[in-house]
C-alpha cells in the first residue's frame, strides 16, 4: 500500500508524518508492504525545527525536501492523508481506488515565543503524530 502523507507547505508536520510512518512500519516489520511520501498544496521548504525535533527522536530528515503534490504523486498513492484543515479541503483524489484520510494537526510553524517555546510546541505535535500513526498502522497490519 502507498501512502502520501499531504499537508498545504511539506515543511513540517507531513515530512514529520512521513518519517515517523517509516521508522514504525520498519519496527513493526511493515517496510516491504507499505511505501510513505509527503508532499504539499504549496512548497515552503524544511522547517529547521522539524528537522531539530526530529532529530531529537533519532530520526534525521535534514536531506528531505519539500515536494509539490502533482499527478505522479497522486495517482502513487492508495491512501492520502491530509494532516492539515487546508490540504484536506483542497485535496484532489485521482482515483476510485484511493481513500482519504484526515488526521489533523496544529500547525507548529505557526508557534510564537522563544526557540524553546516554538520547541515545545514542536515536540507536542510530533508526539501527536507519532501516536496517530503508530494506531493507522496497527490498523493496516495484515492479519496472520
Amino acid at each position: 500500500m502507498n501512502i502520501l502523507f499531504l499537508c498545504t507547505g511539506n515543511s513540517c508536520r507531513s515530512q514529520m508524518a512521513e518519517a515517523w510512518a517509516r521508522k514504525l512500519a520498519q519496527d513493526a516489520g511493515l517496510s516491504s508492504s507499505l511505501a510513505f511520501k509527503s508532499a504539499g498544496l504549496e512548497v515552503h521548504g524544511l522547517n529547521p525545527l522539524a528537522v531539530k525535533v526530529m532529530q531529537q527522536q533519532a530520526i534525521d530528515i535534514s536531506k528531505r525536501e519539500s515536494t509539490l503534490l502533482d499527478d505522479s504523486l497522486l495517482n502513487w498513492a492508495d491512501l492520502v492523508v491530509t494532516v492539515c484543515s487546508h490540504a484536506d479541503q483542497h485535496c484532489p483524489l485521482s482515483a476510485d481506488h484511493q481513500s482519504k484520510l484526515h488526521l489533523p494537526f496544529e500547525d507548529p510553524a505557526a508557534a510564537t515565543g522563544n526557540e524553546e517555546q516554538r520547541m515545545q510546541v514542536f515536540r507536542r505535535v510530533c508526539e501527536q503524530i507519532k501516536s496517530e500513526l503508530s494506531n493507522l498502522l496497527k490498523t493496516l497490519k495484515p492479519a496472520h
